[in-house]
């Protein structure tokens, strides 16, 4: 169903951290136009853990009806309690979102059966496109290529973003799961090769900063341009390494705070970039070829 250079949309926000609905618009017409893929909101990138969840379903309402139809949205509704999963992946659906992307439950380490049924759970209680997301390295929790072949025999679970960076998940994967079952990189630094082994996409942070870059990249990966594919992306390397200097969206969101797009804003308990991390942005910014103006 999806493809491409999927953008894991920051939520921008004012200094006090109340959220900055006109920067959001902005940043919503900003993909359309740079030719983003999709835009996924209330991702890990855009802080769905620190916001309510009246202001998780109000950003998702936003960004669906901002887009218009022009690109498909994405809705981040994870939890580590299966009901609250269930309910914010209903109010996508209700908002009109196109899919929702669902990390696994973070901190308290089911086990492979416990994953496996709470993903039953929500695709049975809520007739919405959902993706599963693996990403170990935050959630202390590994949804295995065996779990994943299971849960991909249910019809509504239509693929999996697989943040772990390591390429030979890809096979297994692709084995165990029924055909047509999609897979998508969660790795910007991977993510190239991750689309030439046979990978369908991205969910880039990336492509926040980059998008046409991004956009183009997965193009040429997909009709299997190895060495064109590779030439776009080399620019960009710097940036795929620094906007992790920090916790993801610190970073990533200071370097559009830098580039004139969104506000200085973020909340508790992450903070702004560190000093010492401005100038290692600023320095991947210019390498990537793309114009900032210091905030």
């Amino acid at each position: 169903m999806f493809q491409g250079s999927m953008v894991a949309l920051v939520t921008p926000m004012r200094v006090d951290g109340s959220l900055d609905w006109e920067a959001l618009d902005q940043l919503v017409e900003f993909h359309v136009e740079a030719g983003s893929d999709a835009i996924v909101a209330m991702g890990t990138t855009g802080e769905s853990a620190t916001l309510n969840e009246r202001e998780h379903c109000e950003v998702i309402r936003r960004v669906v009806e901002r887009a218009e139809g022009r690109i498909a949205v994405i809705a981040g509704t994870g939890a580590n309690a299966t009901q609250e999963a269930i309910d914010l992946t209903r109010c996508a659906s209700e908002q009109g979102a196109d899919a929702a992307l669902l990390v696994t439950p973070y901190y308290n380490k089911p086990t492979q059966e416990g994953l496996f049924l709470h993903y039953q759970a929500i695709a049975a209680a809520v007739d919405i496109p959902q993706i599963l997301y693996n990403v170990p390295g935050r959630t202390a929790c590994d949804l295995l290529p065996e779990t994943i072949g299971r849960l991909s025999q249910i019809p509504n679970i239509i693929g999996v973003k697989e943040a772990t960076g390591e390429l030979d998940r890809i096979t297994p994967i692709r084995e165990l799961s029924r055909k047509g079952f999609e897979l998508y990189s969660g790795d910007d630094s991977s993510c190239t090769e991750f689309i030439l082994q046979g990978g369908d996409g991205t969910i880039s942070v990336t492509a926040n900063v980059a998008p046409q870059q991004m956009h183009e990249m997965c193009r040429l990966a997909a009709a299997g341009e190895r060495e064109q594919a590779h030439a776009v992306n080399e620019p960009l390397k710097v940036l795929h390494r620094n906007l992790f200097l920090e916790a993801n969206p610190i970073p990533v969101k200071w370097a559009l705070y830098e580039m004139g797009r969104i506000g200085r804003g973020i909340r508790l308990p992450l903070t702004p970039l560190s000093e010492e991390y401005r100038q290692p942005i600023r320095e991947a910014l210019q390498a990537a070829n793309i114009g900032w103006e210091e905030g």
